[in-house]
C-alpha cells in the first residue's frame, strides 16, 4: 500500500469514529426525522407577523398579524408563508373550508401539493371566493371545489392536514387578512382534532351546509397531554349555549377581542358576572360598534372596560380569554347568524399556557386601542 492510500485510510478512519461519536452524543433524534410535528423556534416577530411557536414544552402554533399603521405596500412575512409551510409539508393529503381567498401564493402551494400527488379538496363560501382568479386557478388545475349557493355564509377558515393537523383561527385567505387586519391562526397536531374538523369538511363536501349539517362531531372532547379541548361547529352545536356556559364560569376575568359582538344571550352573561364582581374588559372592531344591535354600548354602561381598535381597516378577531386559564378562538362570531345560520368552528382550550399567549395579544391591541367618547361607541 502506498503513503498515499494509507494516508487516506487513517483520515477516513478518523471521519468515521468521529461521526460516530457525536451520533452516541447527540442520540438519534438529531439525525431520524420522528412522526411528529416540526416546529419552529419559540416566539418571533417578523414582517407582518408575530409568531409564537411550540417548543418542545408546548403543543401548539400561534400567529397573530401585525399590521403596520399607517399602511405601506409590503406585502411579504405574513401569516401565510407560515401556512404554506404546512402546504408543502404535506404527504397525504389536504382538506380546506374557505370563505375569502386571493392569496396567489396559497393557490400556487396547493396547486404544487395536487401536482404531487396530495389529495387537495376545497369547500368555500361561492359570493366571496367565486369572483376571485385564484379560485378559478384550483378548479382549472382540476383540484376539487364544492361552492356554498346559500346567502348564510360558509364562514369557516380551517385547513385539516394529513388526517392529522388543523390550522383555524380568524384568519382568511386574503392580501387584507394577512397585511391589514389584526387576525389570528392556530395549528396544531391532534388525530382526535383532525377527525373533527374531516367530519366537517365531509359535511359540507356533500353539499350539508347550515342547518342541514348534522351534530355528529366524534371527539366534542378531548385532551392534549394534560389539556382539555372543547371542539364545536355551528349551526349544530348550539356553540353560543357553550361560550356563554364558559363566560358564566369565570372566577376572575373575562377578555374579549371581537369583530361582531350582538349576541343578547352572551352580553347578557358578561354583565351578569361584571355585577358577581369579575372583571370584563373588551375590544370592539369599530365598525357597527355603535350600532343598535352590538352589545359595546350596553356593556359599556354598565362599568365594563371597553375600548375600540386602533386599526382603521379590520380588527377581525373573535377570541375570549377567561381567567387567563382558558381561551376560545375560531371562525365564530358572536353573532345570531353565526350561531344559527352560517358554517363555524370553534375551540375552547383549558390551557393557561396558551391562554396567556392570547391574553398578550389582547394586552397589545388593547394598548392601541381608542377609548369611547362622550358615553357613545364611537372615536370622534
Amino acid at each position: 500500500m502506498s503513503k498515499r492510500k494509507s494516508k487516506n485510510s487513517w483520515i477516513y478512519t478518523l471521519l468515521v469514529i468521529a461521526l460516530v461519536g457525536i451520533y452516541l452524543l447527540a442520540g438519534p433524534d438529531q439525525f431520524f426525522i420522528q412522526d411528529q410535528p416540526v416546529f419552529s423556534p419559540p416566539t418571533q416577530e417578523v414582517k407582518g407577523i408575530t409568531a409564537t411557536v411550540a417548543t418542545e414544552k408546548t403543543w401548539y402554533e400561534v400567529y397573530f398579524t401585525s399590521p403596520k399603521i399607517p399602511f405601506d405596500e409590503v406585502i411579504t412575512g405574513g401569516i401565510e408563508n407560515n401556512l404554506i409551510d404546512k402546504i408543502n409539508a404535506a404527504q397525504i393529503s389536504i382538506d380546506l373550508a374557505v370563505y375569502e381567498f386571493d392569496l396567489e401564493n396559497v393557490a400556487l402551494a396547493l396547486i404544487a401539493a395536487d401536482n404531487r400527488g396530495v389529495l387537495v379538496r376545497v369547500v368555500y363560501d361561492n359570493e366571496f371566493s367565486d369572483p376571485d382568479p385564484q379560485m378559478q386557478e384550483l378548479k382549472q388545475a382540476g383540484i376539487q371545489t364544492i361552492p356554498d349557493e346559500r346567502s348564510a355564509f360558509m364562514h369557516n377558515k380551517f385547513f385539516v392536514f394529513d388526517n392529522r393537523c388543523v390550522w383555524t383561527g380568524s384568519f382568511n385567505l386574503s392580501l387584507n387578512a394577512a397585511y391589514r387586519n389584526n387576525e389570528n391562526a392556530l395549528y396544531f397536531c391532534s388525530t382526535e382534532a383532525a377527525q373533527n374538523y374531516t367530519t366537517e369538511f365531509e359535511e359540507m363536501f356533500a353539499g350539508q351546509f347550515g342547518v342541514t349539517s348534522p351534530s355528529d362531531t366524534p371527539f366534542p372532547n378531548f385532551t392534549i397531554g394534560e389539556f382539555a379541548i372543547e371542539s364545536y361547529f355551528a349551526p349544530e352545536d348550539e356553540v353560543m349555549n357553550q361560550v356563554v356556559s364558559e363566560v358564566l364560569s369565570s372566577n376572575t376575568s373575562i377578555h374579549f377581542m371581537a369583530f361582531s359582538f350582538t349576541n343578547d344571550p352572551l352580553g347578557e352573561a358578561m354583565r351578569s358576572m361584571l355585577e358577581q364582581g369579575i372583571d370584563i374588559s373588551g375590544i370592539f372592531e369599530t365598525r357597527g360598534a355603535d350600532s343598535q344591535y352590538s352589545e359595546c354600548l350596553p356593556l359599556l354602561k354598565s362599568g365594563a372596560d371597553i375600548t375600540l381598535d386602533g386599526n382603521p381597516r379590520t380588527f377581525h378577531h373573535k377570541v375570549i380569554v377567561i381567567d387567563g386559564q382558558t381561551v376560545i378562538l375560531g371562525s365564530f362570531n358572536f353573532s345570531a347568524s353565526a350561531d344559527e345560520e352560517n358554517d363555524e368552528n370553534l375551540l375552547i382550550i383549558h390551557d393557561p399556557a396558551l391562554a396567556q399567549v392570547y391574553e398578550q395579544e389582547f394586552q397589545r391591541m388593547k394598548a392601541q386601542s381608542l377609548l369611547p367618547v362622550n358615553g357613545t361607541c364611537k372615536t370622534k
